[in-house]
């Protein structure tokens, strides 16, 4: 027989196209999980919901961990980069307040997440984060040279505890717009400079 017979064709950086599907199917798959409360999150769960085998889902991805950081990382990325869009209005404050309600719906919806990732090695995810962290902090400041926001409280204690109330918030279930934006409305309040 002349030529060669191929069972699959190289795709995405030269990966077969079965290994591109395989890592598609498993990472929607743990996305998926991570949006339900309460699932598992092993690689046997991940696998049966994406239709393959665990040794499959592992080869994929090298682990669970690497996996799971994949997954999560990709629901982030977005979180943060409307963060740095939001970074470039003028009215640093009002882009404070308006990035907390979208963090806090974001947070209420995948408030089950950060349960399931104790003990994971996650360096996309840990990296993204920090990243909010950082943004959030350059609003903080932002508003402060505005002089629309208290000078006398240090920006990185303000950034932790916004960052932990607004937790605390969209963890509570079920989730509530009233108590969303009560919480903002008395943040933001707090926060006024006496002069803004």
């Amino acid at each position: 027989m002349e030529g060669t017979f191929q069972l699959s064709t190289p795709a995405e950086g030269g990966r077969r196209a079965d290994a591109v599907r395989n890592r598609r199917l498993a990472l929607d798959a743990a996305t998926a999980l991570l949006a339900e409360p309460g699932s598992p999150l092993t690689v046997e769960a991940i696998a049966r919901r994406a239709g393959l085998g665990a040794a499959t889902v592992v080869r994929a991805f090298g682990g669970k961990d690497a996996l799971l950081d994949a997954a999560v990382s990709g629901l982030l990325e977005p979180v943060v980069h409307r963060a740095g869009r939001l970074l470039e209005q003028d009215d640093q404050a009002q882009a404070l307040r308006t990035f907390l309600t979208e963090l806090i719906a974001f947070q209420s919806a995948h408030h089950a997440i950060g349960d399931q990732l104790d003990g994971l090695t996650l360096p996309a995810t840990t990296a993204l984060r920090d990243e909010l962290v950082r943004v959030v902090r350059e609003m903080i400041v932002g508003a402060q040279r505005d002089g629309t926001v208290r000078t006398d409280l240090d920006p990185a204690v303000t950034t932790a505890l916004i960052g932990r109330t607004a937790y605390a918030v969209a963890r509570s279930q079920p989730a509530s717009p009233e108590l969303t934006d009560a919480y903002l409305t008395v943040l933001m309040d707090g926060l006024r400079s006496p002069n803004g």
